[in-house]
């Protein structure tokens, strides 16, 4: 293999987003389809509303936290660009967590590199950040809590994971992972966990012991509700309670609705990935209950709880796995939410036995496939005007199909291993054990 220098990597990659931030300014004016993201668009707007003392949710389709909005303020007075430099920087930062989360493992320094070379290098990622769009910030938030918590830092944790949710409401679904992870006898306050080590060949099985729980009730409900995930729960509800209560104050039921409401009971009849979007659009002038609107989340919940008890301990393959399922089977899917699990890729590599030029290419172009052939009826629906949304439709559940097929696929080739390791059993607890 070719020995790649990361910081050489980071250079290049911080020189390629310039040129395309760049690019992407004479583009916008020189050429009839515009580079930047019609959402940076949305994004500026609602900064320049801020910026006049009015309420950024004045600007339609403004449907996120006034913190997004507060960021983008320099847009108005220093240069429209800021906020592409703003994401691009936190697109870089991800691959530097990345880095950072491997090492940690014991990976190799030079796979270390290859994984953030999955990331910095992916056309896809590269261009999300300098065409406007604010999921690099998400996702370097998220990447930031894995490494605090392997750190032991868990009020750090907390408050970053409580401030992600109010930026950014789909990282609720990662509450019940961080909250069984933190099992006391993985990860205790003021104490460093032992973390995982990489190891090239297969790994030995890391199973919880469970004789504690089973020889003593008040031992299995301390496990239960220990002071770890009673901590970490209250912190990162009170930031998010907080900042929302903030965000409240000033914006009032407009801020509710846009910025959480909304993402809850949103039918969108404007076709995009889901399978949902044909039915949504055919019966769209009927007003949808609630309950019609929220029973679409039940695939959703069941797929997320067996993913959760299943694979929790070992973390960072958890929260990939959960989003790529919560992705594929949402009411919505833009582009965009691709970005979620494409941050958390490079996180599992290491642990994967697909063979790359065989079943890892498969998997690419299987995934690829089924979204150019959605995209194909896609272009013949929104740009020649042909009536194909039987067939749309058909592609949606293609790509379902495409996206369960590799998701069983990674989970089949992945080598379990808990991100934390057995803490040694204090006096007391060796006490219980014996009782």
């Amino acid at each position: 293999m070719v020995t790649v220098d990361m910081r050489s990597l980071l250079l290049f990659s911080a020189f390629l987003r310039v040129f395309l931030i760049v690019y992407g300014e004479w583009q916008d004016k020189h050429m009839e389809v515009r580079y930047t993201d019609v959402d940076y668009f949305v994004f500026s707007d609602a900064a320049d509303l801020m910026a006049s003392g009015k309420s950024p949710y004045e600007r339609t389709t403004y449907r996120y936290s006034p913190s997004l909005a507060f960021l983008l303020l320099p847009n108005t007075f220093l240069h429209r660009s800021w906020g592409k430099f703003l994401f691009s920087a936190s697109d870089l930062l991800v691959g530097v967590f990345i880095y950072t989360i491997l090492k940690k493992c014991s990976v190799p320094k030079n796979i270390c590199t290859y994984c953030v070379m999955a990331w910095l290098l992916n056309p896809f990622t590269f261009t999300i950040g300098t065409r406007g769009n604010c999921e690099p910030v998400v996702c370097a938030i998220i990447l930031w809590i894995i490494i605090c918590l392997m750190n032991g830092n868990l009020l750090q944790a907390a408050v970053w994971y409580g401030l992600v949710v109010h930026f950014r409401i789909y990282p609720i679904i990662y509450a019940p992972t961080l909250v069984l992870v933190l099992n006391h006898h993985f990860f205790r306050l003021g104490q460093k966990p032992v973390l995982r080590i990489w190891s090239s060949g297969p790994s030995k099985k890391h199973e919880c012991s469970t004789a504690v729980t089973e020889r003593n009730v008040l031992v299995a409900i301390k496990c239960i509700f220990s002071r770890e995930r009673i901590i970490f729960g209250v912190i990162s509800g009170a930031v998010f309670f907080f900042c929302t209560g903030i965000s409240f104050y000033l914006y009032k039921w407009e801020f509710l609705h846009e910025a959480l409401l909304y993402h809850l009971t949103r039918t969108d009849p404007r076709h995009n990935f889901s399978i949902y979007f044909y039915h949504i659009y055919l019966h769209y002038e009927r007003e949808f209950s609630v309950l019609e609107k929220l029973i679409s989340f039940l695939p959703q919940f069941m797929v997320q709880l067996v993913l959760v008890l299943r694979f929790a301990r070992d973390l960072p393959f958890c929260l990939f796995v959960q989003t790529v399922a919560f992705v594929a089977f949402n009411k919505v899917i833009t582009a965009q939410y691709f970005v979620w699990f494409f941050c958390l890729l490079p996180l599992i590599l290491p642990w994967s036995t697909i063979n790359f030029k065989w079943k890892g290419l498969c998997c690419i172009f299987l995934w690829m496939g089924a979204q150019m052939h959605w995209l194909l009826w896609g272009y013949l629906l929104e740009f020649k005007g042909k009536n194909v949304f039987v067939e749309l439709w058909m592609a949606s559940l293609v790509f379902l199909a495409a996206n369960t097929c590799v998701l069983v696929i990674m989970i089949s080739n992945h080598t379990y291993s808990p991100l934390f390791q057995l803490l040694k059993q204090n006096s007391s607890e060796q006490g219980l054990k014996k009782e």
